[in-house]
């Protein structure tokens, strides 16, 4: 029964997705269909009905639609070109400077907006035209911009991780928080390995700009107030002050003034359609969650989580085999999945199995995490991808060779991150978050 369950669910969704159905409702009627054979139908919509309210109703949800209201916020308060100047200021002497500016910024813009999306349009905007005019090869320009766009789902606050910690029981989100630094960052890292590389190959220099602290101080200045964001928040959250959901309100608040009365980039008319937008993102991605509760109901009660892990340990008890079964069928989700609906998919699945190993739940968190969001940067949906070549105005096809390389610097990364557990537990541990 387990398996003709999660074989209706998933080719339902498939088939309804190729129709072009939205996700959510794909979601919930292929989750009805595979439990029809054995629930009643009446009984089946109204545990669904009541399966949406209960999965809406939690209360850490509220953080996710706040912090896409400050990230709106941040977006539209000309924050990129203050976060480009810093990193400027900081890389300048670099061979390839520009690009490692550009990885920089998505890192720094990313965090702050909580968005890939937000931060390769962002950040790829003001480092396009600089690239162009220094001599860069564009196309390299807008690979280095698209590769290094997901970090800032990594680095807090992320609603990614929010959505993990809801679909997986209840995780520590100020712990699952604190375990994204560190990834994130190598992340970047391993992005900017492979832009020093080509850089020396090309013969890109450095801004040729003399270092200068006065410089590099008045950038900071500028620039501290956005990066202030993350530390009051993500320093309030750790440090018990306020909660997740409480410290997305703080943001709130905090990326309005900064906006409206520090850099006056956002008035009063502007503000009535970042709430819309963010309204609808925010309606989006809350329905989504809720939803996810009736395939998460079907899952437990025909016992695919169970059948799934009986026929991997039958097949190999290694976990090191396990957990790199596991990624490769992550990442080929990825590529035609976004990443919310997949965490909500898979987590159930998967997370029973690498608990029996001992695998941490928060360590799980940034390995689902950090999977899926390669996915926004791969053919044939990925949403930054798109966004990435668009503002650069290039061609996927001129842009995919340079792709590559710094794809399989982030599969390297993603390996230390599966393979080494303190890179991601270290941090939570150290401030007491994990027993």
């Amino acid at each position: 029964m387990a398996f003709t369950a999660l074989f209706m669910i998933l080719a339902v969704l498939a088939i309804l997705l190729l129709a072009g159905v939205p996700i959510s409702i794909a979601l919930g009627v292929s989750s009805v269909i595979a439990i029809l054979p054995t629930v009643d139908f009446d009984v089946t919509m109204i545990t669904a009905a009541q399966r949406i309210f209960s999965g809406m109703s939690n209360f850490t949800l509220i953080a996710i639609p706040f912090f896409i209201l400050a990230g709106n916020i941040m977006n539209q308060g000309g924050i990129a070109e203050k976060l480009v100047n810093l990193a400027l200021r900081m890389l300048g002497k670099v061979p390839g400077s520009l690009l490692h500016t550009n990885i920089m910024g998505n890192a720094m813009f990313g965090a702050i907006s909580g968005s890939a999306t937000a931060a390769a349009a962002a950040i790829g905007g003001v480092m396009n035209e600089q690239e162009r005019k220094a001599g860069y090869d564009i196309h390299l320009g807008a690979a280095a911009n698209i590769a290094s766009a997901p970090t800032g789902l990594l680095i807090p606050p992320s609603n990614t991780l929010i959505t993990y910690s809801l679909v997986s029981g209840g995780t520590s989100v100020a712990a699952l928080f604190l375990a994204g630094y560190i990834p994130g960052i190598l992340w970047a890292i391993g992005c900017s390995i492979v832009a020093l590389i080509i850089a020396k190959k090309q013969g890109y220099k450095g801004s040729g700009e003399k270092f200068s602290f006065k410089a590099l101080g008045k950038a900071l200045i500028e620039a501290l107030p956005a990066l202030s964001l993350i530390i009051i928040v993500i320093g309030g959250i750790i440090g018990g002050v306020f909660t997740a959901t409480e410290g997305s309100v703080v943001a709130v608040v905090y990326s309005l003034i900064l906006s409206m009365f520090f850099y006056k980039t956002i008035n009063t008319k502007q503000l009535y359609d970042i709430f819309v937008e963010s309204a609808e993102m925010s309606g989006i991605i809350v329905f989504l969650i809720g939803v996810s509760n009736i395939m998460s109901w079907v899952m437990a009660f025909t016992g695919i989580p169970q059948a799934v892990s009986d026929a991997l340990l039958g097949f190999t008890d290694n976990p090191v085999i396990i957990l790199l079964i596991m990624n490769i069928i992550l990442l080929i989700v990825g590529t035609f999945m976004d990443v919310t609906p997949a965490i909500l998919i898979f987590t159930p699945i998967f997370l029973p199995i690498v608990e029996t190993f001992g695998i941490h739940p928060i360590h799980f968190g940034i390995i689902i995490v950090f999977n899926l969001c390669i996915g926004n940067i791969t053919p044939p949906v990925g949403n930054t991808l798109f966004v990435g070549v668009r503002v650069a105005k290039v061609s996927i096809e001129k842009v995919m060779p340079h792709l590559i390389k710094f794809y399989a610097a982030i599969l390297v990364v993603l390996l230390l991150v599966m393979y080494i557990p303190a890179l991601s537990m270290f941090l939570p541990e150290l401030f007491g978050l994990v027993n």
